[in-house]
Parts: C-alpha cells; structure tokens; sequence
C-alpha cells in the first residue's frame, strides 16, 4: 500500500522538518511513504477564510488519484490509541492500494474536501499547531508500523 501524506503549506521550523523526515525514512523501511507538499497561496491576505480553504481544497483534491482512500486529519475525527491505529492500518493494508492522509491549512478543509474523504482522524482532542501535527502524525505512522510488525519501538 503506497502512503501519502499531504500538507498544505512546506514545514516552516526546521527543528519539525528534521524530525519529519527522520520519520519519513524510517517509515519507508515498512511501507512505500511520500510527503507531497501543496504550496501556500500567495497573496492569501486578500482572501477570506472560506475563499482560502476553497482554492486550498482545489490544489488538494488535484492532488489524490481517484480510486484512492483519503483519510483527513481533522478535530472532529475518530481518535484511536496508538495500537488501535496499527491494527486500522493493517486491515486497509489488505484493501486499499493507495492511501492518502491530508493536513489541511490553518482553517482546515474546504466542503468538497470533506465530501471527498473516506475518513477523518484525531490526534487529540488537544489542539495542536499545524506545524506540530505533521510530526506527531509521522512519529504515530512509524509506531504503527512497528507495532504491525511487533517490534520494541512501542511499549504498553
């Protein structure tokens, strides 16, 4: 199964992006893992929230294959503990070829975004920056990957 996880926007502080992509080789040691970055839009100033997460969504839903399983990072989703999410991860590893998770901007998703997902997860019921989550998410996927594999990584 073929991973991707998009972000609206490139990693801003470098001590994230370090640890991200730490995690993005590490994972890759398991299952074939990409980042896709989607550019922030320029001159957003001028835009309303609304009209943001619309032009956000559009670059968004160019982005995934049709026949895909897009699963969105938002606070409104299901919240697993860490070995829930290993074993949701391998039972789609069984169905699903590829297999998208999405960080939208700082206003979250446009409507046809959420019309188009399979699926919506939290992190926490805590509110984290969007910077901050794309290392969370990463460090969870890599646990996730070791725990299918009953590796040391994860301790109850």
């Amino acid at each position: 199964m073929k991973t991707t996880l998009i972000l609206v926007g490139k990693t801003a502080n470098k001590m994230y992006e370090t640890g991200i992509r730490d995690y993005e080789e590490r994972i890759n040691h398991y299952i074939p893992f990409s980042i896709k970055v989607i550019p922030e839009l320029k001159n957003n100033k001028n835009l309303s929230e609304n009209q943001q997460k619309e032009k956000e969504g559009e670059l968004i839903l160019k982005s995934i294959e049709n026949k895909s399983t897009v699963i969105l990072l938002d606070e409104h989703g299901k919240e697993y503990r860490s070995i829930e999410f290993a074993a949701w991860i391998e039972k789609i590893q069984q169905t699903v070829k590829q297999l998208y998770f999405i960080i939208g901007g700082p206003y979250g998703f446009s409507d046809d975004v959420y019309a188009r997902a399979d699926g919506k997860i939290s992190l926490s019921k805590m509110t984290f920056s969007h910077q901050m989550v794309r290392l969370v998410f990463a460090e969870q996927l890599y646990r996730a990957c070791t725990i299918i594999r009953n590796e040391p990584y994860h301790h109850e």
